[in-house]
């Protein structure tokens, strides 16, 4: 196990609301290794004992109950750097706080734009050997972004490709890995649609920046529930291996396809939220009125799109796959209809829950962790993986931008754009 970590974008919101409070009650569990070190860099000035009462002070909103002696003991193990991705020199000193030390795990909290620079420079730098790197979502921005972006993690981590985490936290939560095999033995002969829904009451929560780059399908869709849909649909491999598990995901997602190409229009929709009241009773303006919001980019808070698997085992059977922000109630779930009628259909709950390590999505986190660490890759997505995604989602990005789909509205607080034609072919 790794024993030295390298957290850059401290000063984050991911860093803040998931990465250090999982590292928390990581030391609660007992799972962390006994000399961990963490140098935490962040854009802002600051030093070792500020940004630990900053880490503190969030972690009473954040963090849950997590046990005292837990966060006293992980604060101590915090460093704090300040780097710029734009100066090589700012990261080969962070990775140099470790100098002599054995291999790092970096991972990169950042937003996406920065990715780049900052591999480039833990490149120059000269990452040990044995060391990692992890990445967050969105892995790119399409499917040629995502290319070039495995071809520098490639020369970063000197083609080794274990070396690499492509983070998906849901591929952490047990609600997701619970999937696996639930529909062993079904296919297009008994299943009509499968919906993978994750719609939200909440709106953008001071993210206005990031989420205006992004958008519902890069935030969302694009990632976490395409491999929802993918887990669902695989037979598991067997004897728990991973490579296998990548190998059988990766089949999965080249047969994966938008349902009616070229019609766009008739398998995808795309919405924003207008003036409304949110379920907590908080009034919002229009999204293009938001602070940080750009409207001119037409960016959605809805999507919807419909996919077909050209396998003989799914032939037939359609997959709605939606998520929205700002509607009038959470809906967080896997839902499978059957072609017979008189067989009630089967949802699955795809919220996260408290177990016995950390609340909620700290959990997914706490694995994500431990990968990161171990060198595990359940939480982590293959380059071929990363690529097969966007490409099945680009032509319908492609579409929107070109203006061929129109942006719906809806207000927030209500029950959002109404649903794609059912009828509509595979």
């Amino acid at each position: 196990m790794i024993s030295r970590l390298l957290l850059l974008g401290a000063t984050g919101d991911l860093a803040g609301r998931f990465l250090l409070p999982a590292l928390g009650w990581l030391q609660a569990a007992g799972e962390l290794p006994a000399d961990l070190q963490v140098v935490a860099a962040g854009a802002q000035d600051g030093d070792d004992e500020s940004f630990r009462g900053s880490v503190a002070a969030r972690w009473d909103s954040s963090a849950g109950d997590l046990p005292t002696d837990a966060r006293e003991a992980t604060l101590r193990r915090l460093r704090y750097r300040r780097f710029d991705a734009d100066d090589p020199a700012t990261v080969a000193a962070a990775v140099g706080s470790f100098a002599g030390q054995g291999p790092v795990a970096a991972y990169l909290a950042l937003p996406p734009a920065l990715f780049p620079a900052t591999l480039r420079a833990l490149g120059s730098a000269g990452l040990p050997p044995g060391s990692r790197i992890a990445v967050e979502k969105p892995f790119g921005a399409d499917l040629g972004s995502a290319v070039a972006l495995n071809g520098l993690l490639a020369e970063v981590s000197r083609g080794d490709e274990a070396a690499v985490t492509r983070v998906d936290h849901f591929l952490g939560m047990p609600a997701v890995t619970g999937l696996l095999g639930r529909l062993a033995g079904d296919g297009g002969a008994s299943v009509a649609e499968v919906e993978v829904s994750w719609q939200e009451t909440l709106g953008l929560e001071g993210r206005a920046d990031f989420y205006d780059r992004t958008g519902a399908v890069r935030d969302v869709l694009q990632n976490h529930l395409l491999q929802v849909l993918v887990l669902l649909t695989l037979d598991p491999p067997p004897d728990d291996d991973e490579s296998a598990l990548h190998a059988a995901k990766l089949t999965l997602l080249q047969s994966l396809r938008l349902a009616s190409p070229p019609d766009l229009a008739a398998c995808t929709r795309r919405a924003r939220y207008t003036a409304g009241t949110l379920a907590d009773g908080s009034p919002v303006p229009d999204y293009a009125d938001e602070d940080g919001v750009d409207p001119v980019r037409g960016t959605e808070t809805h999507a919807e799109l419909v996919f077909a698997v050209d396998t003989p085992r799914w032939a037939g059977t359609r997959f709605v796959v939606r998520t929205g922000k700002a509607v009038g109630s959470a809906r967080k779930v896997v839902a499978v209809h059957w072609r017979d009628a008189s067989r009630a259909p089967l949802e699955i709950s795809l919220e996260p829950v408290q177990d016995s390590q950390a609340p909620g999505e700290l959990t997914a986190y706490c694995r994500v962790l431990t990968d990161v660490l171990t060198g595990g890759s359940t939480t982590s997505v293959s380059a071929g993986e990363a690529e097969q995604a966007w490409r099945v989602v680009d032509p319908a990005l492609a579409a929107w931008a070109a203006g061929e789909v129109p942006l719906l509205e809806y207000a927030a607080g209500s029950a959002g754009p109404p649903a794609l034609d059912p009828a509509q072919p595979s």
